[in-house]
């Protein structure tokens, strides 16, 4: 019998202990899983109570997912604690696809482009070699990096608010902070792995006595409410497609950054191929499911990678708590719309730490490849490239469009590219070569 333990991946634990955690997983990624499809929806000019539709389905596909990796379907899903959502990644191609060829072509472009990663994620075995341990850590470092911002953004309030680093957002991200770390140093057992829920509520109830919390979107909400199938009339573009299943393989390269960091930094042991196919065919499949339901793809979320690192609660039951209050978010619109009252600064403060103990782990996974001269080119130029070009995006303005969508804005993409073609090209010898 499985040891009851919330940090034993099939330990036995009761719903009352499970459902905290669970929880505190969901505050974890919720604002950041439904923000793609809010923001996709505004720029195409979505119908207003369709937005509001997605976003349930949103929910309800990232619950769904969750559960996959959690307890797979044949050979789709990890059977790791993986959260899932809605994947920044393909935004902004999803904007431009959205709003030139229809919102219809961009749903037959996300069910095509699925099917494709599912079945790579199936055949793993075959390809992952281009992928070694080195190559893998380096995006895992890249994805720490790369969240950094996006922390330090919410912290302040979040991009493009009008109050964008203001005082009250500067003392809730704060305390926050603090309170999660106060929690980390000094707290013992279940408290200091509850430390990202306990610095929330914290912030919460400052932003609330802030008068940071609006409510009124709670005003004419219904109980229940069931998804909607088929929001958008799938059409198929070759032009389309291709260009998802492009950013269909940057996906999967952040599902093994983000499966390998989970086993290294939350499991403690390397991530295996049978883990890997499983991660990549859910994030394939599932989001194929997606687009008949009108959202965007779905991914593994590196914030919960984080969460799962630094609390160390690994189980599975408790994990699969926090996917089924998505599905009831999803389901009971109350839900969903009271878990988007949290202010971002909230979040940020939250978040700050999980990002960080990415990057570690990914520090960690590098030393365990070790610090020769090739490993050190490996990282150091992909790094370097894939960070420093990217934030100078305008620099890939003379490519395609194809280009400039997959490359200029994610560092990750850039990141593993280099990483896999400096594998292949360098010398394996090349230290022996130079002693």
């Amino acid at each position: 019998m499985a040891k009851s333990s919330i940090y034993e991946l099939n330990g036995t634990v009761p719903v009352a202990q499970a459902i905290p955690f669970g929880l505190q997983h969901v505050l974890a990624m919720f604002v950041s899983n439904i923000t793609p499809i809010i923001i996709l929806a505004g720029i195409v000019g979505v119908d207003p109570a369709l937005q509001g539709a997605l976003i349930q389905n949103c929910m309800i596909i990232a619950g769904i997912g969750t559960l996959i990796q959690l307890y797979p379907v044949w050979r789709v899903g990890a059977k790791l604690p993986i959260v899932m959502g809605i994947s920044f990644t393909f935004l902004s191609l999803a904007i431009f696809v959205g709003t030139t060829m229809g919102m219809g072509t961009l749903m037959g472009a996300v069910i095509i482009g699925g099917i494709v990663e599912g079945i790579l994620g199936l055949f793993v075995k075959y390809w992952i070699k281009l992928v070694p341990p080195i190559v893998a850590a380096t995006v895992v470092t890249a994805i720490g990096f790369s969240l950094l911002p996006i922390g330090a953004n919410s912290f302040a309030g979040g991009q493009g608010a009008a109050d964008f680093g203001a005082a009250h957002n500067w003392i809730v991200g704060s305390v926050t902070l603090v309170t999660c770390l106060l929690c980390q140093v000094f707290g013992r057992g279940f408290f200091r792995s509850l430390s990202v829920l306990v610095g929330l509520v914290v912030g919460y109830v400052l932003s609330l006595c802030m008068g940071m919390v609006d409510y009124s979107a709670l005003h004419g909400v219904g109980v229940v409410s069931l998804p909607k199938f088929l929001p958008f009339k799938p059409e198929f573009n070759l032009g389309a497609i291709l260009s998802v299943i492009a950013i269909f393989m940057v996906s999967a390269t952040e599902t093994i950054g983000d499966t390998s960091a989970l086993c290294a930094g939350a499991l403690k042991r390397p991530v295996t191929n049978k883990e890997l196919g499983g991660s990549i065919a859910c994030d394939g499949f599932v989001s194929t499911i997606a687009g008949l339901f009108g959202c965007t793809p779905i991914t593994s979320f590196s914030q919960n990678v984080g969460l799962a690192a630094m609390s160390g609660v690994v189980n599975r039951f408790a994990i699969a708590t926090g996917a089924m209050i998505m599905i009831l978010g999803g389901v009971f619109p109350a839900v969903g719309v009271i878990l988007t009252t949290i202010p971002q600064a909230v979040l940020g403060g939250c978040t700050i730490m999980m990002f960080g103990s990415i990057l570690f782990a990914g520090f960690g996974m590098m030393a365990k490849c070790g610090f020769e001269n090739r490993n050190m080119l490996i990282v150091s130029i992909s790094l370097s490239v894939g960070l420093g070009f990217t934030s100078a995006s305008q620099m890939f303005d003379i490519f395609p469009q194809i280009i400039k969508t997959i490359f200029a804005e994610n560092c990750v993409a850039v990141v593993f590219v280099l990483a896999v073609l400096l594998n292949l090209l360098l010398p394996r010898n090349m230290d022996k070569a130079g002693a």
